[in-house]
C-alpha cells in the first residue's frame, strides 16, 4: 500500500476515521470531502490501494483492494486477496493504537470495494471499533458469515446505497443488510432515491451526523 492521505486532527487527536476508496480510485478522492464532514478532533487516513490486474476489467491494472472476478453475487470471490487485504487494514489499526488512539476510538469506512474490505475488516477483527461507515457496497465472502465473524457485532454500522446503482446493484446493498441485520445488533441502512454508483448531498449529511453521534470530542 502507498502512502495514505492523511488528513490530521486540527484538536487534540482523540478519534481516527480510516476510509477506503472504490476500485480504480486513490486516497485523494475522498479525503477532502471527508476532510469537511469530521470534526476538529479526529484524524482521517485514506489509503490508497496497490495497483494489480482486475478481472473483471479484463486485466487492466488499476488500484484495487483485491481481485474482482464477476459481478454475480454467488461467482467466485478472491478469498485470499480479501484476507490479505484485511490483515493490512487490522495492521493499520494497530498502528493508531500504538499512537494512543483506542480501537473504541477508530471507524473504519469506505465506498463500494472499499466498503466491502471496511465490513469484512471489521467483522474479522477481534477488538471492538467505534463504528463502520459502508457505502454502496457489499459483504464479501458473505456466505462464511457469522461463523468467521471474530468481533464487532455490536459496533454500530451504517450502510448507505443509492436505488439507481448500475455497478453494485441496490439489490445487493438490500441482501447485504439483511445478512448484517441476522448477526449484528446495531445496523442502520438508508436508501438513496435515484442515486447512481455515487454519493449525494443527503448521504453525505447523513455520515457527518453518524461520525458526531459516534465520535464525540
Amino acid at each position: 500500500m502507498s502512502s495514505p492521505v492523511v488528513i490530521a486532527a486540527t484538536s487534540r487527536h482523540s478519534a481516527t476515521l480510516i476510509f477506503f476508496h472504490g476500485l480504480g480510485d486513490t486516497g485523494h478522492g475522498w479525503a477532502s470531502t471527508l476532510g469537511s464532514l469530521r470534526s476538529s478532533h479526529v484524524k482521517v487516513i485514506c489509503p490508497t490501494a496497490d495497483t494489480r490486474p482486475v478481472t473483471l476489467n479484463g486485466g487492466f491494472k488499476m488500484p484495487s483492494w483485491f481481485d474482482l472476478r464477476t459481478l454475480d453475487a454467488t461467482g467466485p470471490e478472491d478469498e485470499e486477496g480479501i484476507q490479505k487485504a484485511a490483515e493490512d487494514v487490522h495492521s493499520m489499526i494497530l498502528k493508531e493504537v500504538e499512537s494512543g488512539i483506542p480501537t473504541k476510538r477508530i471507524m473504519l469506512g469506505g465506498f463500494s470495494q472499499g466498503g466491502a474490505l471496511a465490513l469484512y475488516s471489521a467483522l474479522t477483527f477481534p477488538q471492538p471499533l467505534a463504528g463502520v461507515i459502508a457505502l454502496s457496497t457489499w459483504l464479501p465472502l458473505h456466505q462464511k458469515f457469522p461463523a468467521i465473524a471474530k468481533g464487532n457485532k455490536d459496533t454500530p454500522v451504517l450502510q448507505c446505497h443509492g436505488d439507481c446503482d448500475p455497478i453494485v446493484p441496490y439489490k445487493w446493498g438490500q441482501a447485504t443488510a439483511t445478512a448484517l441485520k441476522q448477526f449484528m445488533t446495531n445496523t442502520e441502512f438508508k436508501t438513496y432515491r435515484e442515486v447512481m454508483h455515487a454519493s449525494c448531498d443527503e448521504e453525505l449529511k447523513d455520515v457527518k451526523k453518524f461520525i458526531e453521534k459516534i465520535l464525540t470530542p
